[in-house]
């Protein structure tokens, strides 16, 4: 079948795809995200089909992807004027398939730039649409709230503090909880995360690294990690050990090559393909770029330095329309800094390093601990559960 046709009654069990659902998910936190609700939604539709843009996590979890999530992976302003041929194609593409497949409901995950245009056009036709993960209007462009009232019948917030601006806007929206925190568990097990993954650091601090998962992420962020995890070596006097999760092959293939220019870190750098949770849970400390893998780490009760670097006009152009202090979530929800951060011009492997060691403290690691701690609480929800409760409200009107 070419990526132009429909499919046809006889997908799901021999379902017609106006009994299903379509989903758009562009990252990979978003495909994972899904990949949760997937499974309950399922048995809320009959088993009627479930299809779009979705990763591997999705796959696995029934969705039939007819795009994969990484043609949507990218960020900024300047990386994605390179790649807008293809998104106005995929975009394009999407709306008249499942304008076609008229399913039940939409589900854009996350990727607000790119589904919420999709929301409001399939919305204006008849398709009920809802909007999992809330565009991060705390922290900058505010007014796509607006936007978002347009776009969706239902927005499913994952952060509490989200349900009162909501609220004061009269946009219909419902806090779920965050997935991970039903997922990761209170108390983490390193022990055993290294015994899986086969790591034995030998009594020296192992980090985990975290670059991103993107490719320009990996090629942007990657030789300052690098750099960084070199000096921590030398700080600790010729002790550390190194994990990296990669997304998938291509990934680990880059990383890889990335890594060889670093050779004091290439021999005591281990990368893992995927496995990112146990990646985190087995580690001492974490060096991680900002985004979910934060609150992840965050979760898992882990000490950590968050650093990011993107294109200078990029960074220019967010932040003029930025409205908040920090940028990793766990700064975020403590709304306080709890962990440290380096960006843009401060993103240096010196100051990396330095902090990095410091997260090594005990006392550094049980202050975290109990902050972490409240924090996983307060995101703890039967997430699938509320999510697939708000989906069906859609289906009824």
């Amino acid at each position: 079948m070419s990526d132009s046709e429909v499919p046809a009654a006889g997908v799901g069990g021999g379902r017609s795809l106006c009994e299903g659902a379509a989903w758009i998910a562009g990252e990979a936190s978003g495909d994972y995200l899904a990949s949760l609700v997937l499974p309950r939604l399922s048995e809320v539709l009959g088993g009627a089909p479930q299809f779009g843009v979705g990763g591997p996590k999705m796959a696995a979890a029934g969705l039939d992807c007819w795009y994969p999530s990484e043609r949507l992976a990218v960020r900024g302003y300047v990386e994605v004027i390179k790649k807008l041929p293809g998104i106005v194609a995929l975009r394009r593409d999407m709306l008249r398939r499942v304008s076609a497949a008229r399913p039940r409901v939409f589900i854009g995950v996350d990727a607000p730039d790119f589904n919420l245009g999709v929301e409001i056009k399939l919305k204006a036709r008849g398709i009920p649409t809802v909007h999992f993960v809330s565009p991060s209007i705390w922290a900058w462009r505010p007014e796509r709230i607006w936007t978002v009232q347009k776009a969706t019948d239902i927005v499913l917030l994952i952060f509490p503090f989200e349900e009162e601006i909501y609220r004061r806007a009269g946009v219909p929206a419902v806090y779920i909880g965050h997935p991970l925190a039903g997922i990761i568990p209170m108390q983490p097990d390193p022990g055993a995360a290294r015994a899986e993954l086969g790591i034995d650091p030998g009594g020296e601090p192992l980090f985990a690294v975290l670059p991103g998962s993107r490719v320009d992420e990996v090629s942007g962020c990657g030789p300052i990690f690098f750099e960084a995890c070199e000096r921590v070596v030398r700080r600790l006097g010729g002790a550390g050990r190194f994990v990296l999760p990669a997304v998938d092959a291509v990934r680990g293939a880059q990383i890889r090559e990335v890594a060889r220019r670093y050779p004091l870190l290439s021999e005591r750098l281990t990368i893992v393909a995927g496995r990112s949770h146990r990646v985190l849970e087995s580690a001492d400390a974490v060096l991680v770029a900002s985004g979910t893998a934060t609150l992840e780490a965050a979760l898992y009760k882990k000490p950590m330095v968050v650093g990011y670097a993107m294109p200078p006009l990029t960074a220019w152009l967010m932040r003029k329309k930025g409205n908040i202090s920090y940028v990793s979530l766990p700064n975020i929800l403590a709304q306080r800094p709890v962990v440290p951060e380096f960006l843009q011009y401060f993103c240096t492997p010196d100051a990396i390093a330095a902090s990095l060691v410091e997260q090594l403290k005990p006392s550094r690691r049980e202050a975290l601990a109990e902050v972490f701690t409240r924090m996983h609480e307060s995101l703890l929800r039967p997430t699938a559960e509320l999510a697939c409760e708000a989906i069906e409200k859609v289906l009824r009107v």
